[in-house]
């Protein structure tokens, strides 16, 4: 009986072994997958963006770019910290072969899964276009070229291009009246042709039933207000003095009157470093002098700001009929209804020049 009782206990003592051996395991295996899926978590969920005391940066990824561009901005920027994790999830997600052009804004504190899934999607942010005082169809096309993925020589060659431009209702000499100043929100990667299509929309907004209302009262096309609104434009920064401006030389055009504008000579000149206009620029030979051409010259000779538009829209009538800038450098202009009162005006100002040394 000794040896029957001794060998259950062996045998019970066998299986207890057993059984804390297959426990062990369990919890060892329960535990591998816990270790596992808390490494999957923060691979996917753990912060691995830094940007060094930054909220955001920009990640402009052009058209053709491949995921080692992707990864080389990342990397020579030093916004990933932990770049093993950040390569297993884009494979993973299988990001490599779905790279996707465009802007994005990346903030400070996104985990690789969120990054990759704003990457993967294509879900890019729109970036705020901005474009103001420009004076050539060249200066546009850079500006806009610095804000956008499309360069500024495919820009010129759609602002160039009679037959393309047409379709607008524009020629390349006018083109530029098209475009009105403003921030527009666009996709970093717009076709220029998109881009165009998209600011002849803005333009056709622009000219609400209002302002088309004004246009009839004051008998002027879209062209001629816009062209006489560039003109403003160059003679003044005070927008509270423009529609004074404007009202001169509407009663110059209604005179059938030289308009005599400076800032077309320096146009027709094309150096715009001058700041002193001198009687011999005045025989140069083109249409954009108005010293020699009766009207408004062919186009805009910049591009006019909202201000100024409205200020030949809404011009004040009076019945000054000429204006210099005054003596004091303040930027405002003195009126002068007759020849003789200008004179003296412009006498003034010409001694100011002369004290400050500026000749040309």
């Amino acid at each position: 009986m000794s040896n029957y009782y001794s060998s259950m206990i062996n045998r019970e003592k066998r299986k207890a072994k057993r059984n804390r051996v297959i426990r062990t395991l369990v919890l060892l295996f329960f535990i591998g997958i816990a270790v596992l899926a808390y490494a999957a978590y923060s691979m996917l969920y753990k912060a691995n963006v830094w940007l060094n005391n930054k909220e955001s940066v920009s990640l402009d990824i052009r058209s053709g770019s491949d995921w080692d561009d992707v990864k080389g901005f990342m990397y020579t920027n030093g916004l990933i910290v932990q770049r093993n994790t950040f390569e297993w999830v884009a494979k993973l997600m299988k990001y490599p072969d779905h790279v996707k052009p465009g802007h994005y804004v990346i903030t400070s504190g996104m985990n690789n899964r969120e990054l990759i899934s704003k990457l993967r999607s294509g879900r890019q942010d729109p970036v705020k276009l901005v474009f103001n005082n420009i004076r050539t169809k060249e200066d546009l096309a850079g500006h806009i070229a610095s804000q956008i993925e499309a360069d500024s020589a495919s820009l010129i060659k759609l602002l160039s291009d009679s037959a393309y431009v047409s379709g607008f209702g524009f020629r390349p000499s006018n083109i530029l009246t098209m475009f009105i100043p403003n921030t527009y929100a666009v996709y970093w990667n717009i076709t220029p042709a998109k881009f165009m299509e998209r600011m002849h929309k803005e333009y056709n907004n622009f000219w609400n039933a209002s302002r088309v209302q004004k246009l009839d009262n004051i008998k002027l096309s879209r062209l001629e207000v816009m062209t006489l609104a560039s003109i403003v434009e160059k003679e003044s920064n005070k927008n509270d003095e423009k529609p004074d401006i404007a009202g001169v030389y509407m009663n110059r055009l209604k005179q059938n009157w030289l308009l005599q504008a400076d800032p077309t000579l320096v146009f027709a000149l094309g150096d715009f470093t001058i700041k002193r206009v001198l009687n011999v620029y005045k025989k140069i030979d083109s249409p954009y002098n108005t010293y020699m051409y009766i009207g408004l010259p062919p186009g805009p000779i910049c591009m006019p700001s909202v201000a100024s538009i409205d200020a030949v829209l809404n011009y004040r009538q009076h019945n000054y009929m000429y204006f210099c800038a005054r003596e004091d450098f303040s930027g405002y202009h003195n009126f002068a209804v007759n020849q003789q009162e200008h004179e003296l005006n412009a006498r003034r100002y010409q001694e100011a020049l002369n004290k400050q040394g500026i000749m040309k």
